[in-house]
């Protein structure tokens, strides 16, 4: 059986500067029913984590930085269907995102320290972080197949406690709501509604001069094609290209559609997973009504 071993979201933050990077920017399918998360969500939940386990940290005797490289407007994930023209103006694709965030990783002050300290102060330190090798781990199997595991321990488990609860409860039933796609995947990219609808983003694309067959493949090509360039000339062509993207997704109304038919899907799924998705939803919003008093004081 396929298994998947992941690092805590929070120990992600805290040596890559980057909690925004724990979950894909950019898919392949349309993601909507679920749960949309936005920019000031991710950001507020990411500083809310960095801030207890530098709480916790500091109580162990180690220096802890909360880093956040990204603005709220530039944690906001980059779906399939990207239909905000302001923000593609602004941004392209997000590929001086990503570029930011690579660096901010590389220049983590917590990475930093870490690296510095000496073999038994190292060991010490993540212990305290993240219960080091002998942790205890979560497992939970995924819908698509597979079981997902989580070593969690040290500061990053008692973070999410404080956060979420409980830990365990959370870890199930996020990991079942966000792996949900590869169940109706395929069966929502040949929906006839939803296909007609791109087929119409590609004719408008077309008649810009952008002849992609998806969002996807018109993705991937303008940021390929812009690394290839002079830095402003090349973010200058990908810009454009994102632009008509998202002027072609309002007049298509795919955005709209992409999200009809995934909740149309999802909740078919219902009968078997409603139970986990209902308690990710109720879970999430009490951790950002955590978030926002953990955070409040110190803005």
């Amino acid at each position: 059986m396929k298994r998947r071993f992941i690092a805590a979201c929070a120990v992600a933050a805290a040596l890559s500067a980057a909690a925004t990077g724990c979950t894909a920017q950019n898919e392949d399918t349309p993601r909507a029913a679920v749960h949309e998360s936005t920019g000031t969500e991710r950001r507020l939940l990411s500083e809310a984590t960095q801030q207890l386990v530098k709480e916790c940290m500091a109580r162990h005797g180690f220096r802890y930085w909360v880093v956040h490289p990204l603005t709220a407007e530039e944690s906001r994930p980059v779906g399939y269907v990207q239909d905000d023209v302001a923000w593609a103006r602004r941004h392209g694709y997000g590929s001086r995102i990503s570029a930011k965030a690579e660096l901010a990783r590389k220049t983590n002050p917590n990475g930093a320290f870490r690296k510095a300290l000496p073999r038994d102060r190292g060991r010490a330190y993540d212990t305290a972080l993240d219960g080091g090798p002998s942790a205890p781990v979560l497992s939970v199997e995924a819908p698509g197949g597979g079981t997902i595991r989580k070593r969690v321990g040290g500061c990053v488990a008692e973070s999410e406690k404080r956060l979420y609860g409980d830990p365990r409860a959370w870890f199930a039933a996020e990991k079942t709501a966000t792996n949900l796609r590869p169940l109706y995947g395929a069966d929502l990219m040949r929906d006839r509604r939803f296909a007609t609808a791109v087929k119409a983003w590609s004719a408008c694309m077309t008649a810009k001069g952008h002849p992609y067959e998806n969002p996807s493949d018109a993705r991937r090509a303008a940021i390929a094609a812009g690394s290839r360039q002079p830095a402003d000339t090349g973010f200058a062509a990908e810009r454009e290209v994102a632009v008509a993207d998202a002027v072609c997704a309002r007049e298509t109304r795919l955005r709209a559609v992409g999200r009809e038919r995934e909740s149309h899907y999802v909740t078919k799924l219902r009968k078997r997973y409603g139970y986990r998705l209902d308690t990710f939803h109720q879970m999430r919003r009490a951790a950002l009504a955590r978030a926002q008093k953990i955070v409040a004081p110190r803005s």
